[in-house]
């Protein structure tokens, strides 16, 4: 799916919140004569990270922050999850939110700090009382995954898609939907992914959920969600920004905004 003609985005005409008004007026004077703007290829629906409709959530904000420190105008252009790496590698956008488990370093891609953090979790149906400590516990089960997942944990998932019981899904609703129905064991998702679309089932659809477990499988990395820049300079002056973000407590607010808790 080709990106479609969006709005750009500088905070100071996306965000309203005083707190993003405060830090615009605070780093205004930081812009340089380098400044630019950057296309960034992001997934077409990540709440609670990112909303196309509003260019909000979480992963925006952040990334939209952190270039702004130093003057750059961020410009996301929005695509389905597959098509990310190969728009970068087209060089159609200046930078990437993530490489998809493929290595972009190989194609002139600067790797920035990670700007957000997905705790990726295996959640299954409480009733169903599983356990997974080793890969071999998903022998036999069906797994339901968001795109890509299978090139982050290849040890886990790989012997999953050779038994045929293995499918990526890039409308994570129908992860919380089919998991609930038993179509599927187990759905691997980040956790507040899986809570927002839930919540929003609950809202809009009055669905009822039965009760899930959700069960960490691998140690947090967070190497595995860094964006991507073609431009060195710019990657420099987002990790810049990122640590601005983090010092300022600016960082925790924007998770607070959007999932009431900080993130680690």
């Amino acid at each position: 799916m080709a990106s479609r003609p969006l709005l750009r985005f500088p905070l100071r005409t996306r965000l309203a919140a005083p707190l993003a008004r405060a830090a615009l007026l605070s780093l205004a004077w930081l812009g340089s004569a380098g400044a630019a703007e950057v296309r960034m290829a992001f997934g077409e629906k990540i709440p609670p990270y990112c909303f196309p409709e509003t260019n909000s959530g979480i992963e925006l904000e952040v990334i939209g922050q952190a270039l702004a420190y130093r003057g750059h105008v961020l410009v996301p252009k929005y695509y389905s999850f597959v098509r990310i790496p190969m728009v970068f590698k087209a060089r159609e956008v200046d930078a990437a939110m993530t490489d998809l488990g493929e290595d972009l370093a190989a194609v002139g891609g600067h790797y920035g700090d990670p700007a957000v953090f997905y705790d990726n979790v295996l959640i299954s149906l409480k009733d169903r009382k599983l356990q997974f400590r080793k890969p071999e516990d998903l022998r036999g089960l069906n797994v339901i995954a968001f795109v890509g997942a299978i090139k982050r944990y290849p040890d886990w998932l790989d012997p999953v898609r050779q038994a045929g019981r293995y499918f990526e899904q890039n409308n994570q609703t129908l992860q919380v939907l089919t998991l609930d129905k038993g179509r599927y064991d187990v759905a691997l998702s980040d956790r507040n992914i899986f809570r927002y679309f839930t919540l929003q089932l609950q809202r809009e659809q009055a669905f009822a959920p039965k009760p899930t477990v959700e069960q960490r499988f691998v140690k947090l990395n967070p190497q595995d969600y860094r964006p991507v820049f073609r431009d060195k300079n710019i990657r420099d002056d987002f990790n810049a920004g990122l640590k601005q973000l983090r010092d300022s407590g600016r960082y925790a607010a924007i998770y607070q905004k959007y999932v009431g808790d900080p993130t680690p």
